[in-house]
């Protein structure tokens, strides 16, 4: 990995936990509550009753996504490292699981009761909660140069693990995608145009269900930037969270402006923050978070160093 690359890769995890944290003390909370008062600095305590700075289960199952990366991938890696999560608290901010989705706690226990990767992740419509979404960013450091058919397979292979639809590895790749052209230089606006104007035909070529390429066409029309804040939604569910966290990045021009609008939002705080953090901080870079988030943020010092790792990986 180049050092250029390397850099992106520490701003993009750095960026994605301090999104997760400024969102971990407000979770669960309206919109109409962030409208009177709204997040505009880290906080402590609050819905889950945790020190300031402390991010939750995106962060640290993105973090078991990158260890399986810098200790030579396989998917079998990946879903080991969320089953030592969630039963031994690997990758935890203070040695303790606090915040877990159900789909994925169902999913987690399916794997340690069968240890079956095709068997783990929920298949049907409604499993399609936003907990892969929320890990998936390392891979846009891996097989980067991979044929679309072999990223979109191994995108849907790390996505089932926990969330088994279709669905759901189809918003992991258009986050993937967004990522890659982020990593390529091109703005937000840039990204999403690009975005936009190739993956209708990625998804045609990757011959993916047509009710389901259905689903993603509003997101793809190249106007989201344009919806009012009324229709975007930030919830739970695997859609709103990408809709959510790519207009924050269309509609703001740093760092912390995207992240605190998508804490903003409220109901899915700590998530809708970590996704769009994870890309505000590739398109901004590690200088643009602001330093006293930074200071505070839990076990940055390892952050740093599992971004090291991952870099230095030579089978990559």
């Amino acid at each position: 990995m180049s050092a250029a690359s390397e850099l992106q890769l520490r701003a993009g995890l750095l960026g994605l936990a301090v999104g997760d944290a400024l969102g971990v003390p407000v979770e669960f909370q309206s919109r109409a509550a962030r409208r009177l008062d709204p997040v505009v600095h880290m906080r402590a305590y609050g819905t889950h009753n945790q020190p300031v700075g402390t991010w939750s289960d995106d962060a640290s199952l993105t973090f078991c996504l990158a260890e399986a990366i810098a200790d030579g991938f396989t998917v079998g890696k990946v879903a080991e490292n969320c089953c030592r999560w969630y039963y031994h608290n690997f990758w935890t901010p203070h040695g303790s699981v606090f915040d877990i989705g159900i789909t994925t706690r169902e999913a987690i226990n399916r794997l340690k009761a069968d240890n079956d990767l095709l068997l783990a992740g929920g298949t049907d419509e409604y499993s399609n909660g936003n907990g892969a979404l929320m890990r998936i960013l390392p891979l846009a450091f891996y097989q980067t140069d991979a044929p679309l058919t072999e990223r979109f397979a191994l995108i849907s292979d790390v996505s089932a693990i926990t969330h088994g639809h279709v669905r759901s590895a189809i918003a992991c790749f258009l986050y993937m995608e967004m990522a890659r052209y982020l990593l390529a230089g091109l703005t937000p606006t840039a990204a999403y145009s690009q975005l936009c104007q190739t993956v209708p035909a990625q998804l045609q070529e990757l011959s993916l269900p047509p009710a389901e390429i259905k689903q993603f066409e509003y997101l793809l029309t190249g106007r989201l930037a344009d919806f009012p804040v009324q229709v975007i939604r930030s919830g739970g569910y695997v859609m709103h969270t990408l809709e959510a966290a790519f207009w924050c990045l269309l509609r703001h021009d740093t760092f912390a402006e995207t992240v605190l609008a998508a804490v903003n939002l409220g109901d899915d705080t700590d998530t809708t923050g970590a996704v769009a953090g994870g890309l505000a901080g590739i398109c901004y870079g590690e200088a643009a978070i602001p330093a006293e988030w930074l200071a505070v943020l839990v076990r940055r010092s390892e952050i740093e160093d599992l971004a090291a790792r991952v870099a230095n990986q030579p089978s990559r």
